[in-house]
C-alpha cells in the first residue's frame, strides 16, 4: 500500500481519500482510526442517517426538546441531548454560549457587542448567533486560551 500526502491551499477543503481494490479489515481499521482522531457525530436529515465530521459543525442548538447540528450548508437532527454533546465535545473547541446552544470556536470569524450585555458571534458560514450575557465571560476566556 502506498501513502501519499498532498498539501493544498488554505481555501480548499481538506479530505482523506482511501483508494483500494477491496474494502478489507485493514482499510476499515484505517478509516476507523481517522474518524476517531477527527471525531464524528450521527445525524439525520431527510430521513437518512449521516456521519458528520465534528470539524464541519458550526453550532448545535436545542429547540423544543430536539437537538440540531448545523454545518455551513445543512442541518441535521441528533438523538443526543445538548448537555451530552457539550460533554462529548469539550476537548474539540466547543463551548456553551446559551442555555440551548453550543458553538464551534474554530468557526467564529468575529464577535461584537449587542444589547443588554449580550454579544453576537459572526460565523465563517455567514450566520450570526447570539451569546447570552451569562456565557460571555467563559467565551472570552476560551478565546484567550485560558
Amino acid at each position: 500500500m502506498e501513502l501519499r500526502i498532498e498539501q493544498i491551499g488554505t481555501g480548499e477543503r481538506e479530505e482523506i481519500l482511501i483508494r483500494c481494490h477491496e474494502v478489507t479489515d485493514q482499510v476499515r481499521e484505517i478509516a476507523a482510526f481517522i474518524k476517531s482522531r477527527q471525531g464524528s457525530l450521527s445525524g439525520t436529515a431527510e430521513q437518512k442517517q449521516y456521519e458528520i465530521a465534528v470539524a464541519d459543525l458550526c453550532y448545535i442548538e436545542s429547540v423544543d426538546g430536539r437537538t440540531f447540528l448545523y454545518t455551513s450548508n445543512r442541518v441535521y437532527e441528533s438523538a443526543y441531548r445538548i448537555y451530552e454533546l457539550e460533554e462529548m465535545l469539550k476537548s474539540k473547541h466547543f463551548l456553551r454560549i446559551s442555555k440551548a446552544m453550543l458553538v464551534n470556536l474554530m468557526k467564529i470569524q468575529s464577535i461584537q457587542p449587542a444589547f443588554n450585555g449580550r454579544f453576537t458571534a459572526n460565523l465563517r458560514s455567514g450566520e450570526k448567533i447570539i451569546i447570552s450575557r451569562s456565557y460571555v465571560k467563559a467565551l472570552k476566556a476560551a478565546l484567550k486560551g485560558e
